[in-house]
């Protein structure tokens, strides 16, 4: 009768412990209303697979979505918000590389900050958490210039 080694038992175990170890964790988000918007998909899918180090892109629940970081304090990034109409929060033009640029409305709030694209439909919302942003430049909005410059623009900051 053929002994087993019991060493031989364990590769099984260990390649199912290293399969199920790289499964990505999936970040909820909620659907912004105009998610269906076509444009959207393509602003999603130009995005950045990273927004610099130890910010990797994650998949998300909900349409028109994507995120980075860390799935604790994901940086979540929405397509077909709400445009927004006049107004007199802080609105910051970003010159992207390649040349495009973005006008967002920066608001912080006790959770982080928000970006939301200004003029352009459908709108873009950029959720940075307090966490993050403590930690971090924002600068990397700029990144996203390019996919969220796939927008109309109607309108932009004064």
């Amino acid at each position: 009768m053929p002994r087993i080694r019991p060493r031989l038992l364990l590769i099984p175990s260990v390649a199912g412990v290293v399969a199920l170890g790289g499964c990505a964790v999936v970040v909820p988000v909620e659907v912004a209303p105009n998610a269906t918007e076509p444009v959207c998909a393509s602003v999603v899918l130009a995005m950045p697979d990273s927004l610099g180090d130890g910010l990797p892109q994650r998949d998300t629940t909900a349409q028109a979505t994507t995120a980075w970081g860390d799935a604790a304090a994901p940086i979540v990034l929405r397509c077909g918000v709400e445009p927004l109409g006049p107004t007199t929060e802080h609105c910051q033009t970003v010159e992207t590389p390649g040349g495009a640029s973005v006008d967002w409305v920066v608001v912080e709030g006790e959770d982080g900050w928000t970006f939301t694209t200004y003029g352009r439909e459908p709108a873009v919302e950029l959720h940075v958490p307090a966490e993050v942003a403590a930690e971090r430049s924002t600068a990397f909005v700029n990144q996203l210039g390019p996919a969220v410059a796939l927008t109309e623009q109607i309108r932009s900051c004064v």
